[in-house]
């Protein structure tokens, strides 16, 4: 009786370490995209009150909707994994949090960007190596890579001052004044000089 328990335990214990090892790979991955999901959610609120180009301000509106969304889908992928989610930022992403929020306008911006650009490229490493597991962990690695490869575009389209989609660069705009009162408008002209009529 003992040696067939003692062969069932040999046998569970020989087979048992590398789902044990997937699972905590797994969890790893998870509790640092809960974390990294939850500080970009803080850092999109921050843009938003610090920045001061339009585009940054956009941008991290863009960082909290989404990352609050992946949120909810990193959340329950760790709970169905058994595990307790985080409920805050790492150590590391609290210190960005609070170097960053000691700075607003043109200066934010540039860190910002900076920072984003690195963070996202590094995740979308992590979610492309994640998202080759069969489990909770990697059908949520991959459905979220797409998002994060947008975030990542954008941050570069700041970063070069080149703006895709509608957000448009408001220094890119030529303001025209209005004609003074009593003073006619002047004509439209096309490129090559002719009146348009």
């Amino acid at each position: 009786m003992i040696t067939k328990i003692g062969v069932t335990l040999s046998l569970a214990i020989l087979f048992a370490p590398p789902c044990f090892a997937q699972d905590a790979a797994s969890q790893k991955f998870l509790k640092e995209a809960i974390e990294g999901n939850l500080a970009e959610v803080q850092m999109g609120q921050l843009a938003k009150k610090q920045a001061s180009s339009d585009g940054v301000r956009s941008f991290g509106e863009m960082l909290e909707k989404d990352h609050s969304a992946a949120n909810q889908k990193a959340t329950a992928a760790a709970t169905s994994l058994g595990m307790t989610p985080p409920t805050s930022p790492n150590k590391k992403q609290k210190a960005d949090y609070d170097k960053m929020s000691k700075l607003s306008g043109a200066p934010f911006d540039k860190m910002f960007i900076s920072h984003m650009l690195a963070d996202h490229r590094k995740d979308i490493k992590d979610y492309e190596k994640a998202g080759k597991k069969k489990d909770a962990a990697g059908s949520y690695a991959a459905e979220t890579l797409p998002t994060l490869r947008k975030h990542l575009e954008t941050a570069q389209s700041l970063s070069t001052g080149k703006t895709a989609g509608p957000a448009a660069n408001p220094s890119a705009v030529i303001a025209v004044p209005a004609p003074a009162a009593g003073v006619p408008a002047p004509a439209a002209e096309t490129t090559a000089g002719d009146k348009v009529r």
